[in-house]
């Protein structure tokens, strides 16, 4: 989370009087709302109330008296208004963060490499004050994330060569003077501040080069606040962890890069953290694992696999092909699903904290652009991705070289089959893969060869020969399982990462659904573009074969005594609402997604009407801290490079 500053009173009472209001209008909810006429209030004269109400005191104490906060029954969003950088496809919107006191908006511009200010007192109509470049910190250097908490602004800074450390940049929000700046690790991604205000955390991620001749160690740096300075680093490590390899394989948690150590191999991605600032959980998306850490010592104390996801129970359904032209959400025995989050967000129930995670995924894929590579020269790469029916192709691997197939693989085997127990059912037998491969079965789906070949007790390959006997001198690899990307849910773990609830296959289903309307006015029917591609038009069912919908971001934000969680999905767009004031037990409450055209095969060509592709990044803001007095999401769409904002209506009837 990005957690916002408590303005002083003066200035929430400021933001509110702008219009004393109650706007009521009546509204048709969808099925999170049990399809109930439901009347939803503005909640800007309540939290006005409230905020004039804190700012009385009987005594000479500064500290507020706060009346009790409305809790909304539920909640339904709308679009608001949103900034255009005007760059397709460049990245040119991603991480958002909100200055309530100056009432500004900073996103990351990946295509300058830079931060984009945005003036946001008129929210319905975000424009572009300045822009932040982070070359003073080093030459060459470039912005990946940002954080603001109480006048700071915290950047996260990639070297010039990514591989070389990083640093994290402290900015003055109001003035954008750099006031203090700290070496870190290689390639420093998301950062934010503890609830405590008293440290920046930020996730060095490590990636290796293009070629995997330099792959530097992942890690977290822990930068203690003091004043304007970052006074002192520590650096939390995963080097304690590199004589435990075979161990944590054995748990679950995927280590496989070429000649990597733990540590080189382990990527930190996305930061959450505990209300008591005390401790921190790391997502480690290609490990589909989390590293939780004790933040005072800087030190990783366990790292949790998170599991898979079983797609051939009932519920657990996901649609497979890219080509059999229609909606088909069905289990698939033997295929398990990686959970490998990307964004995290911790939140409190009872005094017990939970962790929200989007389940995105993601796989290795280095070199992929160097031919010689895939012509068979394993040094200049890894991918590990390839389709099930070139994976189980009874011709074997050869005619996929110079193509797709990964040299790691090759030297392997020659071929591979899938288990005729676990895969019957689509007619597999000893030395067949039966219709199993097929286009409109699981032939097109994309998967790791990394996972689910049986080896033996020392974690070699047992070689079976092309009739499916088990054979020393054969040389194809048996599949027990078939291990695809994400999840395409969100789920909610305890403190240990023990899953307490995942959204199983409600994404899909909803998308698929006649309750689903796409554009701002809902006028369009989600179904007609099923999972389609965020960078094109007319693609219907594209994504099906790899990630879906694709989670991608995640906020949390409180209305009353209740948590929702915002999800964003990264393909086909949009986010989805769900209450999580239950972890055992959220339920999903509404989906806006903010495109217009889903016709035009290059977007780019109507971008100033296409609307809004390709969320990346979300920030939630209070209605106390909100330009116009009501709660809001801001969204980061990297695909047309637009700023979203939208705007979260509390229901308040019965």
């Amino acid at each position: 989370m990005l957690f916002q500053p408590q303005p002083k009173c003066h200035q929430r009472v400021k933001a509110l009087s702008w219009k004393l209001r109650i706007n009521v209008t009546l509204t048709k909810l969808g099925e999170g709302a049990n399809k109930m006429n439901k009347w939803i209030i503005t909640a800007t004269s309540a939290a006005m109330m409230a905020a004039v109400v804190g700012c009385k005191s009987s005594s000479n104490s500064d500290t507020p008296q706060v009346s009790d906060e409305i809790t909304p029954q539920s909640i339904s969003l709308s679009y608001l208004g949103r900034y255009s950088s005007g760059v397709f496809g460049k990245s040119a919107a991603e991480i958002p963060a909100y200055d309530a006191a100056n009432q500004q908006i900073f996103i990351v511009n990946a295509q300058k490499g830079a931060v984009d200010v945005l003036d946001a007192s008129d929210i319905g109509n975000p424009t572009l004050i300045t822009t932040l470049t982070v070359e003073s910190v080093a030459t060459g250097a470039v912005v990946n994330s940002l954080a603001y908490r109480d006048g700071y602004l915290a950047v996260a800074v990639e070297a010039a060569s990514k591989t070389d450390p990083g640093y994290v940049a402290l900015f003055d929000a109001a003035t954008l003077a750099l006031l203090d700046s700290k070496q870190v690790g290689a390639q420093p991604d998301m950062l934010t501040f503890t609830p405590d205000g008293l440290h920046i955390l930020v996730a060095n991620e490590g990636e290796p080069n293009n070629d995997y001749s330099i792959d530097p160690e992942g890690s977290v740096s822990v930068l203690r606040l003091d004043g304007n300075s970052l006074a002192e680093i520590k650096t939390a490590d995963f080097s304690a962890f590199n004589s435990q390899a075979a161990a944590l394989r054995d748990a679950g948690i995927r280590i496989f890069g070429p000649n990597a150590s733990v540590a080189q191999d382990l990527e930190p991605e996305y930061i959450a953290i505990s209300a008591d600032s005390s401790t921190a959980w790391v997502s480690l998306q290609e490990n589909n694992a989390l590293a939780k850490i004790d933040i005072a010592r800087a030190a990783v104390i366990d790292i949790l696999p998170l599991g898979y996801k079983d797609h051939g129970a009932s519920g657990n359904g996901i649609d497979v092909s890219d080509k059999d032209g229609t909606i088909n959400i069905a289990t698939w025995p033997g295929l398990l699903g990686m959970y490998q989050p990307d964004a995290i967000y911790a939140y409190e129930v009872a005094g017990s904290t939970y962790l929200v995670t989007a389940n995105e995924g993601d796989s290795r894929a280095w070199g992929e652009d160097d031919q010689a590579y895939w012509d068979g020269d394993a040094s200049k790469g890894f991918v590990e991705e390839f389709r099930m029916k070139s994976l189980t192709d009874s011709r074997g691997f050869d005619r996929r070289v110079g193509d797709d197939l990964a040299p790691q693989l090759h030297a392997l085997a020659e071929g591979a089959l899938i288990n005729p127990s676990v895969f019957a059912y689509c007619g597999a037998t000893i030395a067949d893969r039966g219709t199993c491969g097929d286009d409109d079965k699981l032939g097109r789906l994309t998967i790791a060869w990394t996972d689910g070949y049986r080896k033996d007790a020392n974690g070699d390959p047992v070689m079976f020969d092309s009739t499916g006997n088990e054979n020393v001198a054969g040389d194809r690899l048996m599949y027990d399982n078939l291990y695809a990307y994400g999840t395409r849910s969100f789920s909610i773990r305890d403190a240990d990462g023990k899953l307490v609830w995942d959204s199983a296959d409600q994404i899909e289903q909803h998308l698929a659904s006649a309750d689903c309307m796409l554009g701002s006015n809902r006028d369009i029917l989600c179904a007609d573009y099923f999972n389609s591609t965020h960078d094109e038009g007319d693609t219907f069912d594209n994504r099906s074969d790899n990630k879906g919908p694709e989670p991608e971001g995640i906020t949390v934000g409180h209305l009353g005594k209740k948590a929702f969680a915002f999800i964003g999905l990264e393909r086909i767009g949009g986010v989805m609402a769900y209450d999580i004031t239950n972890p055992a037990a959220p339920f999903f409450v509404d989906y806006l997604n903010t495109r217009e055209d889903w016709t035009t095969e290059d977007p780019e060509t109507v971008l100033s009407s296409v609307g809004d592709l390709g969320p990346e990044g979300l920030v939630f803001i209070s209605a106390e801290d909100s330009p116009n007095g009501e709660a809001l999401l801001v969204i980061g769409n990297e695909v047309s490079g637009t700023t979203a904002v939208y705007q979260i209506n509390q229901v308040l009837g019965k």
